[in-house]
């Protein structure tokens, strides 16, 4: 006897796995968006409403952003966020497409494992916890590396975190932190360039410079842009760093460094909830405007 499929059968079934596949994505997607609700779109919508009326839950307009601008504080905290991201920005986009092709270059083989795993391995540190480590490698009486620090000048804890180095010490910190995973990630980028192009540039005889600026950046310019905006959003809300150096420093780094610092202050010292909630919307719509800049710029939703 010889079985025969009829195509309305194998249509009803296409159907019905499609129905399937579209539920358990509507369910995923479901289960996210209920998170952003509650613990996103929520929070900043009371956010929204703290900065725009007063302790009395009266509407004040402007008055609470009014206020906090003029803090003799917070163009200082400002100037120190501003300088840090130029400072943390920088270095991100440099180094680490630098090392991500670096990376790349070593094909598939044990050192190419070996340094995607070590690139990796700070960033399973949380924020405080990798600052604490900076806190003994920066401490010239303790840091295992006291030498390079007597040569650069700094024979004492308080020299090395003078208020002028603190840009530097905090990007640092960060990319120690935070730049293994979007070395790893500009990698896996690398890999989906397809192989074709890279041969052809290779038939046409461009070196590895030439290949990594006219082919492989330009092909990386979408992870860049994202990182970028990531990058950005997380530099803006300083915190951990500043906070923790400036306990461990008896105030040498001062508590109102960065303007989370200055939130913190406001919310929990000055007890002014609505001047706290006004920071952190203006801090919120700084980075989603530089975030539609580069987007708009990049064509970053455009298809390839």
């Amino acid at each position: 006897m010889t079985l025969t499929h009829s195509p309305a059968g194998s249509a009803t079934r296409r159907r019905r796995g499609g129905a399937r596949q579209s539920r358990a994505g509507m369910a995923f997607v479901a289960a996210y968006v209920v998170l952003l609700v509650a613990f996103g779109v929520l929070p900043t919508a009371y956010a929204i409403y703290f900065a725009f009326t007063d302790a009395g839950g009266k509407v004040t307009g402007f008055s609470n952003f009014v206020t906090t601008a003029q803090d003799f504080r917070f163009m200082d905290a400002v100037g120190h966020v501003a300088t840090y991201l130029a400072f943390w920005l920088l270095s991100l986009v440099v180094f680490v497409v630098a090392l991500a092709l670096l990376l790349h270059r070593l094909a598939s083989g044990s050192a190419s494992k070996a340094l995607r795993f070590l690139y990796y391995i700070p960033g399973a540190l949380a924020g405080a916890a990798s600052v604490l480590v900076w806190l003994f490698m920066l401490d010239p009486t303790v840091s295992p590396v006291s030498s390079l620090l007597g040569a650069l000048g700094f024979h004492t804890f308080g020299e090395v975190i003078a208020p002028g180095n603190l840009p530097l010490l905090f990007t640092i910190i960060a990319f120690w932190t935070g730049a293994g995973g979007w070395i790893v990630v500009m990698y896996g980028a690398l890999n989906n360039i397809p192989t074709d192009v890279m041969e052809a540039a290779r038939i046409d005889g461009a070196g590895a410079w030439q290949t990594a600026w006219h082919v492989q950046i330009p092909m990386l310019r979408k992870w860049i842009v994202y990182m970028v905006i990531l990058a950005f959003a997380g530099g803006a809300q300083l915190f951990v760093e500043p906070q923790l150096l400036s306990l461990a420093s008896v105030g040498v780094a001062g508590r109102d460094y960065s303007l989370n610092q200055l939130t913190y202050d406001f919310a929990f010292q000055m007890n002014n909830i609505n001047g706290a909630a006004a920071v952190s919307v203006e801090l919120l719509v700084v980075s989603v405007s530089a975030a539609a800049v580069f987007v708009a710029r990049s064509g970053f939703f455009d298809a390839d």
